[in-house]
C-alpha cells in the first residue's frame, strides 16, 4: 500500500465557495446551426464546514450542474466556461486533470440519483464501496472494510457484516441507496453533492433514506450540497437553501426563511405547490367501471400479483389508486385494458362486461377506455408532429380527415391550454409538461368514459405536475370523464382524488370516499403511507421517525 495521503486542510472554517460560476453547452436542433447556451449563469455561494446546502429549482434550473462544478466536472459536452470553485481554499478549476484526480473521491464526493445505474452490476458492493479509498492511500484494505462496515451499520442497513458480499441486484433499491452513500463517507471527505438521492424511491422508503442520510450527516461532520426539487424534502436537511431558476439564482436564505417567509414569487409558488383544494364529489350514478374480485398471476400463474380486487369508479370522478412499488397498481390497469388477462373476477365497463383479453374487444371498448402513460417521451412517435398525433385517434375512431381533424386537433390543443402554434412541432421541441399535455389530448381525442392516469406526474417537477392536475381538473368538469390514477404520491392524491384504494402486495387494504379513507383509525399499511409522505414543516423528518417507533414499541 502506497503512501496516506494527507488533505489539504486550511484553519478556515468556509470549506466551498463559488465565485460567480457560469457553465455553457453547444445545442444542435434540428435545422438550426449549432449554438452556444447558458445553463449556469453567475452563480455564487459559500458551504461552511459541517453545513448542509440545499439546491432547490425545476429541471433545467442548473442544480446538478452546480453539484457537479463542486467536483470541477462538466458531464454530457457541458463547459465550466467562467468563474472559480475554491474548495479547501484553493481554486480546484486550475489545478489541471491530475490534482481533480486527487480531490475527487477525497476531499468530496457523489451521490447519484439512481444507485442501480451508478453500481457496477458485476463487482460486490464492498469492493465499490472501499475502492475510492484504496486509490487514494488510505490505509490497508482491511481497515477500509471495516469503516465500510461501520457505515453499513450507521445507515440502518441489514446485516452489516455480510451485505457487502452481496452484487448490487441482491438489494433493494433504498438500501442501495444507503451503500452509495456509504461508499461517498468511506474516504472520510469534506464535502457529499447528493443528487436527488430520494427522488426514484417509494415514499416509505424514502423517509428511511432520508433519516439515514441526515444521521450521517450529522454523526460525521460533513458538509453537504443537497440537491432536489421537492423543498418539502430539502427543509428536512439543510441549514440554507438556493432557490435557482433556468441557471441564475432567485433566493438564499436560511430554512426556516425560505419555508416560512419566501420573499419571491418563484419561491412562494414552491411553497404553495400542494395546495390544490380539490373537494370530493359523492356518487350520483351508477359506476362506469366495476371491477370484481379479480384475481391475476405472471409466470403462467407462478406469481400471484392481484388477490380478489373490487373497485368502483363512478362518471365524472376519479379513483386514485396508491401504494408502493409491487404493490399491484399498474397490474391492475393491465388487466382493465386486456393487457393481462385474470384468472378469476369480472370488468363491467358502461353497462357491459369487457372481454378479458385486449385483441377480443370491440372499437367501441377501446374508444371508451384510454390510457395516459408515466413516461411522455416513450409514448409518442418522434417522427409525427403534434397534429398527426393527436388526430390519429380522430381518424381511427371518428374518420375524421383534412380541414375537419384540423379544427378538432386545434380545439384539443386550446383544452389543453397550449393553443395551435404546436401543432406543426414534433416531441423533440416540447417540454416534459407540454409533452404530457399533448398525451391528455391525444386520450381526450377519442372521447372516452374513463381515462387511466398512469403516474403520469411522477417524472415532473412539482410546478409543472400542478399545472398538468389542475388541467385534469378542468377538462373532467368539462368532458364529465372518470379518471382511474395510480400513483404513489399522496400529496397527488388529496388534489385530484374523490375516492382511494389503497394497494399494497396485490391486496387491496382500505377503500371508499377520501374522507373515509384518509380519516383515523387506520390499518398499519395505510398509517405508514400517510406518515412517510413529506410535510413543509420543519423537524417534519424527526416526528414522522419518532412516530414509526413508538408505533413498533407498541
Amino acid at each position: 500500500m502506497g503512501r496516506v495521503q494527507a488533505k489539504h486542510r486550511p484553519t478556515s472554517d468556509l470549506l466551498l465557495e463559488i465565485r460567480n460560476l457560469k457553465v455553457e453547452a453547444t445545442v444542435y436542433s434540428p435545422d438550426e446551426k449549432p449554438h452556444d447556451v447558458t445553463i449556469v449563469d453567475g452563480v455564487s455561494l459559500a458551504l461552511q464546514r459541517g453545513k448542509v446546502l440545499g439546491l432547490i429549482g425545476e429541471s433545467g434550473a442548473g442544480k446538478s450542474t452546480i453539484g457537479l462544478s463542486s467536483l470541477g466536472y462538466g458531464r454530457g459536452g457541458v463547459r465550466i466556461t467562467g468563474g472559480e470553485v475554491l474548495l479547501n481554499g484553493r481554486d480546484i478549476l486550475k489545478g489541471g486533470v491530475q490534482a481533480l484526480r486527487r480531490v475527487r473521491g477525497r476531499e468530496v464526493c457523489y451521490v447519484a440519483q439512481s444507485a442501480a445505474a451508478a453500481f457496477n452490476p458485476a463487482h460486490r458492493l464492498m469492493d465499490q464501496v472501499i475502492e475510492a479509498a484504496l486509490l487514494h492511500g488510505l490505509g490497508p484494505k482491511a481497515e477500509a472494510e471495516k469503516r465500510a462496515i461501520a457505515l453499513f451499520k450507521k445507515l440502518g442497513l441489514p446485516d452489516p457484516q455480510n451485505i457487502g458480499s452481496r452484487y448490487p441486484h441482491q438489494v433493494s433499491g433504498g438500501q442501495l441507496q444507503r451503500v452509495m452513500t456509504a461508499m461517498a463517507l468511506c474516504s472520510e471527505p469534506d464535502l457529499i453533492v447528493f443528487d436527488e438521492p430520494t427522488t426514484a424511491l417509494d415514499v416509505t422508503t424514502q423517509i428511511d433514506v432520508l433519516s439515514a442520510i441526515k444521521d450521517a450527516i450529522r454523526d460525521t461532520h460533513v458538509a453537504a450540497l443537497y440537491i432536489t426539487h421537492d423543498l418539502a424534502v430539502v427543509a428536512q436537511v439543510s441549514d440554507e437553501i438556493i432557490v435557482l431558476r433556468d441557471g441564475k439564482m432567485v433566493e438564499h436564505g436560511e430554512t426556516r426563511q425560505i419555508i416560512e417567509a419566501p420573499r419571491t414569487d418563484y419561491t412562494k409558488a414552491l411553497v404553495s405547490v400542494r395546495s390544490i383544494e380539490h373537494d370530493e364529489k359523492q356518487p350520483t350514478a351508477k359506476p362506469v367501471l366495476s371491477v370484481r374480485n379479480v384475481t391475476a398471476t405472471y409466470g403462467g400463474g407462478a406469481v400471484k400479483v392481484l388477490q380478489d380486487v373490487s373497485v368502483d369508479v363512478h362518471p365524472g370522478q376519479t379513483l386514485a389508486v396508491v401504494g408502493e412499488s409491487g404493490s399491484g397498481k399498474s397490474t391492475l390497469a393491465r388487466v382493465i385494458t386486456g393487457l393481462l388477462p385474470p384468472i378469476a373476477g369480472s370488468i363491467n365497463f358502461a353497462g357491459r362486461t369487457l372481454a378479458p383479453r385486449l385483441a377480443t374487444r370491440s372499437k367501441d371498448d377501446l374508444r371508451e377506455l384510454q390510457m395516459i402513460y408515466q413516461m411522455a417521451d416513450v409514448a409518442m412517435n418522434p417522427r409525427q408532429t403534434v397534429g398527426t398525433i393527436i388526430g390519429r385517434p380522430l381518424e381511427f375512431y371518428f374518420g375524421m380527415r383534412g380541414k375537419e381533424r384540423d379544427v378538432r386537433v386545434a380545439q384539443l390543443l386550446d383544452e389543453i391550454e397550449m393553443g395551435k402554434g404546436f401543432i406543426d412541432r414534433y416531441p423533440a421541441e416540447l417540454s416534459g409538461g407540454q409533452k404530457q399535455r399533448v398525451c391528455i389530448a391525444r386520450a381526450l381525442a377519442a372521447k372516452p368514459k374513463l381515462i387511466i392516469c398512469d403516474e403520469i406526474t411522477s417524472a415532473l417537477d412539482p410546478l409543472v405536475a400542478n399545472g398538468i392536475l389542475k388541467l385534469l381538473l378542468n377538462l373532467q368538469q368539462i368532458e364529465q370523464v372518470a379518471y382511474l390514477f395510480i400513483t404513489h404520491d399522496l400529496a397527488t392524491v388529496k388534489s385530484i382524488a374523490d375516492s382511494i384504494a389503497v394497494m399494497h402486495r396485490g391486496e387491496l387494504k382500505r377503500y371508499g370516499v377520501k374522507s373515509k379513507v384518509l380519516t383515523p383509525p387506520f390499518d398499519d399499511y395505510t398509517d405508514l403511507l400517510l406518515s412517510s409522505v413529506p410535510e413543509m414543516e420543519l423537524g417534519w423528518l424527526e416526528k414522522a421517525i419518532a412516530g414509526r417507533k413508538m408505533a413498533s414499541a407498541e
